[in-house]
């Protein structure tokens, strides 16, 4: 075996038996969950202003390892694609989605040394930090499972956001032309119902603002009761599919007497 090749199955943990490349997915799992904790450690003035050297430290060795990580990912990508050209692989890994993560995770932290950059920039990309959690995504099973999920119930899931937003956009102009002239400093415009008609569809009732006439009370109540139902559809359609890729991977269990699959 190459010595690119057991790069490849350290980084990938092709080998679930091998040590090292279990090692290796435990430890960037670890170095991700410390960068999220000093994240909002960093947030804490004072806990910042005594550990700033610490925090920046700590930073600098995390940019270091994902560094290494995204270049020999990318040195390495032509192995996931032995079909194409090496080129073609790596480009093909650099604009994956999990390949963009990986630049986000490392970018924020040069640009600022290679270009002259407004300090407001800076805050701005100092946040993509917290971008780093979708690294967790290669790195634990449970996330993995999720995605999948996702991936196979999408359809059913977009079916189901695109009728609410039609109930949204048509709940939210009747109740602004019912609430409108009673409430001009309410229902100012469309928008302002369309926050209306999210807060009641889903239920969540903020109170900021609300319908005061008789019709508007009607409809308000009619979206609420529809939302109970229709805002669960996603959560229903979700659960089942995962209960179901669950199944499917659990091992098999067999009846000690007879052999068969129970």
């Amino acid at each position: 075996m190459s010595f690119k090749q057991k790069i490849y199955n350290l980084l990938n943990d092709e080998d679930k038996n091998n040590i090292r490349s279990s090692f290796i997915s435990y430890f960037i799992f670890g170095v991700i969950i410390i960068n999220i904790v000093v994240l909002f450690l960093e947030s804490y003035k004072g806990i910042y202003d005594e550990n700033k050297r610490g925090f920046y430290y700590i930073e600098l060795s995390s940019i270091i390892i994902f560094s290494i990580e995204y270049i020999l990912r990318t040195w390495t990508a032509d192995l996931a694609n032995p079909k194409l050209p090496a080129y073609r692989a790596r480009i093909n890994y650099i604009c994956s989605f999990m390949g963009l993560v990986d630049l986000i995770a490392i970018l924020p932290f040069y640009l600022p040394y290679l270009f002259k950059i407004d300090l407001r920039i800076v805050r701005v990309l100092r946040l993509f930090r917290l971008l780093r959690i979708l690294k967790l995504t290669r790195h634990h099973r449970s996330i993995n499972l999720i995605i999948v999920v996702i991936k196979k119930t999408k359809s059913d899931i977009l079916s189901t956001l695109f009728i609410v937003l039609i109930l949204l956009v048509l709940s939210s102009t009747i109740m602004y032309y019912l609430e409108n002239e009673a409430q001009p400093d309410q229902f100012t415009d469309i928008g302002q119902a369309f926050w209306w008609a999210i807060a009641t569809l889903t239920t969540v009732g903020y109170g900021d603002i609300y319908p005061v006439t008789g019709l508007g009370k009607i409809l308000s109540s009619s979206i609420a009761l529809l939302g109970i139902g229709i805002v669960a559809l996603p959560t229903g359609i979700i659960s089942s599919a995962y209960i179901q890729e669950v199944q499917k991977e659990a091992e098999p269990c067999n009846c000690p007497h007879c052999g068969k699959e129970i």
